[in-house]
């Protein structure tokens, strides 16, 4: 850790200095939380920090870690996040502690090598055993097809482009054509044997990573460098996770595997020409045994995994073992080309044996499942039925973390949260457990009198199917008495879109849908009318961030609980059961806390918004878990008396009006 504290300021005369160069107001728990980020950085200990909107987080935390003089790793789940630390708070920072700190720290973005432009790609085109003829349009003058046109552009922009990063194309181009001249970094050649390493935006991208002080980065690499043995990420003493609630989703994702027939398919078809017949025709064989069998596949878990299933993927491995074999025994040719081809089909074969290997394998930590959707068909996955061990091995270690996020106490504590990252409950001693401490800062709105949870204790129960009547009748009333100005939160795509249909039907509102638009569209045109009603699913909708009168009611149709026949989920509540624990609490409670406090945290985003959150689902007010969700959100005024909201939310509009004048 740094050690050179003589002479250095004050922690709070930094921040104030900080907030004062982006134009803020300082916090009372800003301070509090930049205190404590300070102290952890400073003794090397964990902290969980719930910062509740309009805090100002991210400042607290950024000011402790330019401060500190270590290396610090700052790992957000969006892009939004990402961009606003890079392109907004980081740089003002800087400049605003630059003369107390008599230094300027370097800081750089750093992401996965996909996200970068790939030179040979996009002047040495697709090796054609993957994708035939799609790079024609480059050849052509004037293509006329969506994806010529992306490949043209994006050529044109590859000499113009200092980065290479996706995320600063604008408009942006579709994942098709992106993934023309994009490579994964098993796909990558190498910045030795590539002709184009040299000038490679991801090396760059890497080699500023190692010499900044402050690295930004995402949920996803922060999980491939914990996961995978390899380090992604440079050195570090500090690594701070914001919209930390997203993190064990995020490990999760990275510690899945699929196998599809799509994927077992690109891989033979990828290898064939490039190995012995035999390899080839076995490889062959056993992609379509293995086929065969997901055209029958039903979903659910698997467990055990059939003895037909078994065998295929047993087949199925092996085969891929002899083309890894086959292919490496050639793979030093120095025909850049072939090497491409090469290093693309090994990429493809050994993710496939991987998968194949890890269910043959048959841990007791991994839960197997077959899904089937209607647009890619089945596939089979695999994950891990906890990450929390993975986590507490991997993430606290050898550093001071520090999470935060505005949703980290569900039912009053941190300890669900800690559970799930591996760190046992706040306060007790375990030998060799990392030592954490959890901390509330608040936030600067007063909940209480901007807002109101009302639950609808007289509907009728949700069930699994069919639709509910009196929740629409009740939705529609409820926003016909907001004039609009609603963001509806739906537990499913479907409900989004029957609740979407209805009130179009009923009411003389704009109703705009989740998928009719980008997503940017969606929220713009939300913001910019507030009659207008945006209807979505609750799991989508966490970054929503609009304040005023356009977003004065947030309705969700139901608790959000995982479906009851969600394989992993039910697994990891099976699992506490087994050990004594309650695992509905556990799992599914927690999972629908978090989701909920998100959802209800759209409501309140300035100190003059007023609103009401309506949960139409009564069991928020009847079930005995009811409690645990209500504690875990913001704490609203809380009524199941619907005049009384109707006549609140009546109010609220007439003053929105008065106000628009």
């Amino acid at each position: 850790m740094g050690d050179e504290s003589q002479g250095r300021p004050e922690i709070t005369e930094l921040l104030h200095a900080a907030v004062t160069a982006v134009g803020g107001v300082e916090r009372p728990g800003q301070v509090a939380m930049a205190e404590a980020v300070t102290a952890a950085i400073q003794d090397g200990s964990h902290l969980l920090v719930q910062a509740g909107t309009g805090t100002g987080k991210s400042l607290g935390y950024l000011v402790p870690a330019l401060a500190s003089g270590d290396h610090v790793v700052i790992a957000t789940a969006t892009l939004a996040l990402q961009r606003q630390l890079v392109e907004r708070d980081l740089p003002r920072t800087v400049e605003a502690l630059h003369p107390l700190l008599r230094r300027k720290p370097e800081f750089a973005m750093l992401k996965g090598r996909s996200n970068y432009l790939c030179l040979h790609r996009v002047h040495e085109g697709v090796p054609q055993e993957e994708e035939e003829g799609l790079f024609d349009p480059f050849e052509s003058a004037g293509p006329s097809s969506k994806l010529g046109k992306d490949l043209l552009r994006l050529r044109d922009w590859a000499d113009e482009t200092e980065t290479g990063d996706r995320d600063s194309l604008t408009p942006g181009v579709s994942d098709r054509a992106w993934g023309q001249v994009s490579v994964s970094a098993r796909e990558c050649l190498g910045a030795s044997r590539c002709a184009y390493g040299a000038e490679c935006f991801a090396e760059a991208a890497r080699e500023r990573a190692k010499l900044a002080e402050v690295i930004v980065t995402n949920h996803a690499m922060l999980a491939i460098d914990a996961l995978e043995g390899a380090p992604v990420l440079p050195g570090h003493e500090v690594l701070i996770v914001d919209e930390a609630h997203e993190l064990v989703s995020r490990v999760t994702g990275v510690a899945t595997g699929e196998l599809s027939p799509s994927r077992v398919g690109r891989a033979v078809k990828l290898a064939a020409k490039l190995v012995n017949e035999k390899a080839a025709d076995d490889l062959l064989s056993a992609g379509d045994n293995f086929e065969r069998l997901m055209e029958l596949a039903l979903p659910g878990r698997l467990e055990p995994v059939p003895e037909d299933l078994e065998h295929a993927l047993r087949l199925l491995r092996d085969a891929c073992r002899t083309v890894i074999t086959a292919l490496g025994s050639t793979r030093d040719k120095n025909v850049a080309d072939e090497d491409a081809v090469r290093k693309l089909a090994l990429a493809s074969v050994e993710n496939v044996h991987e998968v194949a290997e890890r269910i043959t394998h048959g841990s007791e930590y991994d839960v197997v499942w077959f899904e089937r959707h209607d647009r890619y068909g089945a596939s089979l996955r695999v994950a891990p039925l906890s990450v929390s061990g993975l986590v507490r091995e991997k993430v606290f270690s050898d550093r001071s973390v520090v999470l935060t996020s505005a949703t980290l106490k569900l039912g009053g504590d941190f300890n669900g949260v800690g559970a799930s990252l591996g760190l046992p409950p706040e306060g007790t001693v375990e030998e060799d457990a990392p030592r954490w401490q959890g901390l509330d800062v608040g936030s600067p709105f007063d909940y209480g009198k901007q807002g109101i949870l009302y639950v609808a204790r007289h509907l009728s129960q949700p069930g699994r199917e069919g639709s509910r009547g009196d929740m629409l009748d009740e939705l529609a009333e409820l926003v016909e008495a907001a004039g609009g100005r609603t963001l509806g939160l739906f537990s499913s795509m479907r409900g989004a879109q029957a609740a979407a249909e209805e009130l179009r039907g009923r009411l003389d509102l704009p109703i705009l849908l989740q998928g009719e638009e980008t997503l940017g569209e969606l929220i713009s045109r939300f913001a910019a009318d507030p009659r207008t009603c945006l209807f979505g699913t609750l799991s989508l909708w966490q970054g929503v961030d609009v304040p005023g009168a356009s977003c004065q009611l947030v309705v969700m149709d139901r608790i959000p609980f995982p479906r009851p026949d969600e394989p992993l989920q039910k697994a990891r509540e099976d699992a506490v059961k087994k050990a004594g624990g309650n695992g509905f609490m556990a799992v599914s409670a927690n999972h629908a806390a978090l989701l909920m406090a998100q959802g209800a945290g759209r409501l309140i985003r300035a100190a003059d918004d007023r609103g009401v959150v309506a949960v139409l689902d009564p069991r928020l007010a009847t079930a005995r878990y009811g409690s645990f969700l209500r504690a875990s959100m913001p704490g609203f005024w809380y009524t199941t008396d619907r005049n009384q909201v109707r006549k609140s939310l009546a109010a609220i509009d007439a003053a929105a009006k008065s106000a628009e004048g």
